[in-house]
């Protein structure tokens, strides 16, 4: 425990009234104590299935409609690249890589803003700028502009996975959460299906008005805006004040969380819950985990279409055949999603979801220049299989993390370090490569069998870890003498103190 922690238990010792933590000045626990106080109240499940549905109607759709919109901006640039974008070559990979540039910039100031703020209006703020920055897209005409404004770009867009995943660690218990977290994650599969078939239709356009890939930056820019006024309006920011909600089911909301041990918001910073983050050794392996599963995704956003337009398929034909690789990822990714919350896991749906990745770049390697198109075809769809991984992460973060600075900051470095993974990815196919990509296709096999085994390292650890707690709990038993009451009463108390994982022994972890 850190030095901290005792007076924060000696305090929590006493059964608290809301009015005694609104008026105390040593308490600094969750915005959640101010409406439930440390004394649990009890819904009826069937109370609880109902509160759950009504969530699901609101968060999941708007977080769906947040992600659909980001990565179909993101990867807009890899369909403008064929459709007459006047920027190729290097200069294309530098553009690419601006929007990292601008994301890993300005993440940790955005996380610690969107603390001090409403996560819901800081983030529906953001998604209107983001859409007026892609509506200038279409004005740009040099190569200086256009990574200005991908670097603006990914400055914007840098708050929305944080806050996403803060808002359904807020709302969802951890058996619950890998799924919802899925459920948003698809949309980058069906923006692939979407972007695809929309980039098709526009490539008959003969351009006599403007340039196709000028249309695609119109739309998305609309689109943008539209879903950044949406979650101003409608996207709660925390149970606490979730204004579609009654009073009572704002209660029952954190109720539901409460034996989680995981906490809501809170907006002082706290210093030494940032160190902690920093000083454990599953952080680290959490960002490992997220550059082996990005450098692959950052070389295959941008040249994806380019690959399977090198087997020998036309520009059109390529944007409708790409599409199906978008639905192996959202099987992928519900698949996965569902497996981690019936089984409590989250590191075995990685690992089973990079094995189809690793035989599908075997399959590209191992039938190159063999003119059989459709198995390399088919390999470029298998390779979708692994879009679920960071997904899987997300998740684990969210169930694994308590002390809302200590998630703010491993949200923001696995997004720091998905940038990075992104950056090296945008380099890994080199045009000298061209067109079969072989040595990057390599390198990214190697990548993935590397996370398989940081991937098992991470849930030996956990297990490891739970393991230790069982053991520390009941000796707090024998030595206080307390029964399963008692230490119900205790991790109720606990719930909302902005206690970290670390501190909390009855906090358990998601192998």
């Amino acid at each position: 425990m850190s030095s901290a922690e005792p007076n924060e238990v000696m305090y929590l010792e006493k059964e608290t009234s809301r009015e005694e933590i609104i008026d105390s000045p040593l308490f600094k626990g969750d915005e959640a104590l101010r409406l439930v106080g440390t004394q649990a109240q009890t819904f009826s499940e069937e109370y609880n299935r109902k509160l759950r549905n009504k969530l699901d109607k609101i968060i999941i759709p708007i977080t769906a409609a947040v992600y659909f919109t980001q990565f179909l901006d993101k990867t807009s640039l890899n369909y403008a690249s064929i459709m007459g974008f006047p920027v190729t070559g290097q200069n294309y990979n530098l553009v690419s890589m601006a929007f990292y540039l601008g994301f890993i910039v300005w993440e940790f100031p955005t996380v610690y803003i969107a603390q001090k703020l409403r996560l819901g209006k800081y983030l529906g703020v953001n998604i209107i700028v983001w859409g007026v920055v892609l509506l200038c897209h279409a004005l740009a005409n040099s190569f200086q502009a256009f990574f200005a404004l991908r670097f603006i770009l990914g400055m914007c867009e840098s708050c929305v996975s944080p806050i996403l995943i803060s808002i359904i660690s807020m709302f969802y218990r951890k058996n619950e959460q890998g799924i919802r977290i899925a459920y948003f994650y698809t949309m980058l599969g069906f923006t692939q299906v979407f972007g695809g078939f929309v980039a098709y239709g526009i490539s008959f356009y003969n351009g006599g008005l403007m340039a196709p890939y000028k249309i695609v930056y119109y739309l998305l820019g609309s689109l943008a805006i539209i879903v950044g006024i949406i979650v101003l309006v409608w996207l709660p920011d925390s149970p606490v004040n979730a204004w579609t909600l009654t009073k009572e089911e704002r209660i029952a909301s954190l109720e539901r969380v409460r034996d989680d041990q995981g906490g809501t918001e809170n907006r002082t910073f706290k210093k030494e819950q940032v160190i902690e983050t920093l000083l454990d050794v599953r952080t680290w392996l959490i960002v490992l985990a997220t550059m082996l599963t990005d450098i692959p995704s950052g070389g295959l956003t941008n040249f994806s279409n380019i690959i399977i337009r090198n087997f020998g398929y036309t520009s059109k034909q390529t944007l409708i055949l790409a599409t199906p690789a978008g639905i192996v990822h959202v099987i992928s990714v519900v698949i996965c999603g569902y497996y981690s919350d019936k089984k409590g896991e989250r590191m075995l749906p990685i690992i089973f979801a990079t094995l189809p990745t690793l035989l599908g770049f075997a399959l590209m390697i191992g039938f190159n220049n063999s003119g059989q198109k459709g198995v390399l075809l088919f390999s470029s769809y298998l390779i979708g299989s692994f879009g679920s991984t960071l997904s899987t992460i997300y998740a684990y973060n969210a169930s694994n993390t308590s002390g809302y600075t200590k998630k703010l900051t491993i949200n923001a470095l696995t997004m720091i370090f998905f940038c990075v993974g992104n950056i090296i990815g945008t380099e890994i196919f080199q045009p000298k490569d061209a067109p079969a990509y072989i040595p990057g296709k390599t390198a990214i096999m190697v990548l993935l069998t590397t996370q398989i085994g940081v991937a098992y390292l991470l849930r030996h650890i956990n297990v490891r870890l739970n393991i230790k707690r069982r053991a520390m709990i009941e000796e707090i038993k024998r030595e206080k003498g307390w029964t399963d009451d008692d230490v119900q009463k205790e991790k109720d108390r606990r719930a909302f103190a902005d206690m970290t994982d670390k501190q909390n022994v009855f906090f358990q972890y998601v192998n």
